[in-house]
């Protein structure tokens, strides 16, 4: 069975996902942390439950979504899994953080690239990889059946949808992704998105104001 503990972190109130299984095996999904004492409360988290992290996951690649990056990668030591649509976006953050008036070095590590319908497991606990551009171009969700749950990333918000005016956005295509890829998941299934509340599939298709 899958724990999620979730960490809203940096400016942008990204939320930066940790889930694990009673075997104590991990994934960190889209680090956010930003500061010193947003990666003491994750690496806190991860050392008093006893968690061995097995990959760091990306829904996409914009900046708000990778900020601890590169700190998850060095302590951890195990691969990125993203689309491989996203490492253009990945490679452009030093550009974009120059535009938040910041400094943002590239990430220098191993990456592993998913395709949609690919499996990610904890033991016996899955992960199925749903493919749902459109926020960006390689967005991606996590759904776990079992339980009934999809990170969804930056593509569904409780009463909204992501945003598609940053570089190579597309506001059709991500309309489309939620209604072939997210809206036909069951209505109960709940919706952990990368910012802002939890909400559930049935409540987003009668009451989102963007369907």
């Amino acid at each position: 069975m899958l724990n999620i503990q979730i960490f809203s972190f940096n400016p942008f109130s990204e939320n930066t996902y940790l889930v694990f299984n009673e075997n104590k095996k991990g994934f960190i999904i889209d680090p956010g942390n930003w500061n010193e004492k947003e990666t003491v409360i994750l690496q806190k988290f991860i050392e008093d439950k006893g968690i061995s992290i097995q990959n760091i996951l990306l829904t996409h690649a914009h900046i708000d979504h990778v900020l601890g990056l590169q700190w998850a990668f060095d302590i951890y030591n195990v691969s990125v899994k993203m689309h491989q649509e996203e490492k253009e976006i990945l490679d452009r953050n030093p550009m974009s953080a120059r535009n938040y008036g910041f400094d943002f070095k590239p990430f220098f590590g191993e990456i592993e690239f998913l395709n949609e319908g690919d499996s990610l497991f904890l033991d016996e606990d899955e992960l199925k990889v749903l493919f749902v551009p459109g926020h960006s171009p390689g967005s991606i969700a996590f759904y776990n059946n079992a339980q009934n749950f999809v990170i969804s990333g930056d593509a569904l918000f409780q009463g909204s949808i992501g945003r598609t005016d940053l570089y190579r956005g597309n506001h059709t295509q991500l309309l489309e992704s939620i209604r072939t890829q997210l809206f036909t998941l069951p209505e109960e299934t709940k919706v952990y998105s990368g910012h802002g509340n939890a909400t559930q599939i049935g409540f987003e298709k009668n009451h989102n104001p963007f369907f």
